[in-house]
């Protein structure tokens, strides 16, 4: 009864009607979960469906944070699905699929634990009334991530529709892990790349071809650890991290995926930009390949902690977004960290979250200072992330190699 439901989705619509159906996504980050409610406009049964809106709703701290206590991580997902209820029309609850994709949160967490958390998310599904597909709770790997991230603002800008082949890249920075996405313009990109950062799918009878990584331990949140030395180490109870990103007097507990560390500046040490880019160079040099293409003239489109830091910074409006080139994260990095006492009231973090998305894009993916980002939290209306990409995958198989 249930799959039938599920197979009209892709049942050929009669010519004259048009069909209305929606999917909810969520994506479990290691900051916090999130839930997306789409409502799509199936117009022409071949074509790619309309998407008419989105209800997103987010709620902090992140699954993994409940890796002890996971009947409180499944009440987290029961609170969201009360919102979809609200929005999801009675008569389709039935036919509406509910998916959940865990990210980089759960992959660095201890497999049973995460597994725990994720059975529980099971649990809470099959007794809400929405449609559970097969599968429907799983461990993204970081691939998809950034594939379908790009398939997201690449549609939501419009170019998947059009066969001019122009797209845009993405550059996509998480808690846990970071994204960088593109369509290759050049075949040695393709050549010099290691096998595996090379991904393939069909979309529309085009199959695309794209550079993809995610690289697990290169988030925001994991990388300020990193720099910290604190990630993966033990003693926690004693240990107190230091840098000197941090503010001289700075001394605070930090929590990241359940697991509490002790972190403060150096007292009667230096602090500033220069001593904090050696820092934060040692979490990335080595570790990120350098496509051999970003060289070139490509757009990218930068959201996420790329657009929240970028806001805090004051370099572009959180309402609008915008452009901006690479070394104006440079700039604003040095002035930041450099007057860490003004910036500190923002977050005593700045100066290294600032410090460590210049290096990333500097030395990790080598972009050139006047590379220009288009900075987004939405793109016409609808935020930029993996999750409307994962919910086309579900409803047409992309089959991503």
């Amino acid at each position: 009864e249930r799959t039938y439901e599920i197979l009209k989705l892709f049942k050929p619509v009669p010519e004259a009607s048009s069909r209305v159906f929606h999917g909810i996504m969520f994506d479990a980050g290691s900051t916090g979960t999130r839930i997306h409610i789409y409502k799509f406009i199936q117009k022409d049964p071949v074509e790619l469906p309309v998407l008419d809106n989105e209800m997103y709703h987010a709620v902090k701290p992140g699954l993994s944070a409940y890796k002890d206590n996971p009947e409180e991580g499944g009440n987290t997902i029961r609170q969201l699905l009360k919102i979809a209820k609200k929005t999801v029309p009675e008569e389709e609850w039935r036919r509406t699929p509910v998916v959940l994709k865990a990210t980089a949160g759960l992959r660095l967490l201890p497999e049973d634990k995460a597994s725990a958390l994720l059975k529980e998310v099971q649990e809470v599904f099959d007794e809400s009334p929405f449609f559970v597909p097969n599968n429907s709770v799983s461990l993204m790997n970081g691939t998809n991530e950034g594939v379908l991230a790009w398939v997201t603002v690449n549609f939501l800008t419009g170019h998947l529709y059009s066969n001019t082949r122009r797209t845009v890249g993405i550059l996509d920075l998480g808690g846990g892990s970071t994204q960088i996405t593109f369509l290759p313009k050049s075949k040695k990109t393709i050549q010099s790349a290691p096998s595996n950062y090379i991904a393939r799918f069909n979309l529309f009878n085009h199959t695309y071809q794209l550079y993809t990584h995610s690289y697990l331990g290169n988030g925001l949140y994991a990388a300020r650890l990193a720099t910290l030395g604190a990630l993966g180490a033990d003693g926690l109870d004693w240990k107190v991290f230091t840098s000197s990103c941090l503010p001289k007097k700075f001394r605070e507990d930090v929590t990241f995926g359940g697991t509490t560390y002790k972190v403060s500046g150096i007292p009667d040490g230096y602090a500033g930009y220069k001593l904090c880019y050696y820092e934060v160079m040692k979490v990335i040099k080595g570790i990120v390949h350098q496509p051999y293409e970003v060289k070139g003239s490509s757009i990218f489109y930068a959201f996420s902690y790329y657009f929240d830091r970028a806001v805090e910074s004051g370099l572009i409006d959180g309402s609008r977004g915008g452009a901006i080139e690479v070394r104006d994260f440079k700039k604003r990095a040095k002035e930041v960290c450099n007057k860490m006492t003004k910036y500190r009231a923002i977050s005593p973090f700045l100066c290294m979250d600032m410090t460590y998305i210049t290096c990333l894009l500097k030395e990790g993916f080598g972009f050139k200072e006047n590379t220009v980002l288009q900075l987004a939290k939405k793109v016409n209306n609808v935020e930029t992330s993996w999750a409307l990409g994962a919910t086309f995958d579900y409803f047409r198989n992309l089959n991503i190699h």
